[in-house]
């Protein structure tokens, strides 16, 4: 299944990539980059996943004031470096 696309600009990158022996050829390349694109939606997704169940948190009411957090948070690592000798 033979595509043809038009890269315009990048047409020289991938030359290159082909050139220097870093890819055997440019459908290498390409491959490459749609998986790295795929790798990266798949991080998007799950990153608005996250998001939107902390919306519903939000939503639902279960929620605790960033200060309160912060102070934890800053007791925690007060105490950790306590017991490393920091």
């Amino acid at each position: 299944m033979a595509h043809s696309v038009e890269l315009g600009n990048l047409e020289s990158v991938v030359d290159w990539l082909v050139e220097s022996g870093r890819y055997n050829s440019k459908s290498e390349v390409l491959r490459e980059g749609v998986r790295l694109v795929e790798e990266r939606e798949k991080r998007l997704a799950a990153l608005d996943a996250e998001l939107a169940k902390g919306l519903a948190d939000v939503e639902a009411g279960r929620v605790r004031p960033a200060a309160d957090v912060f102070d934890e948070l800053k007791e925690r690592y007060r105490r950790m470096a306590e017991e490393r000798g920091l």
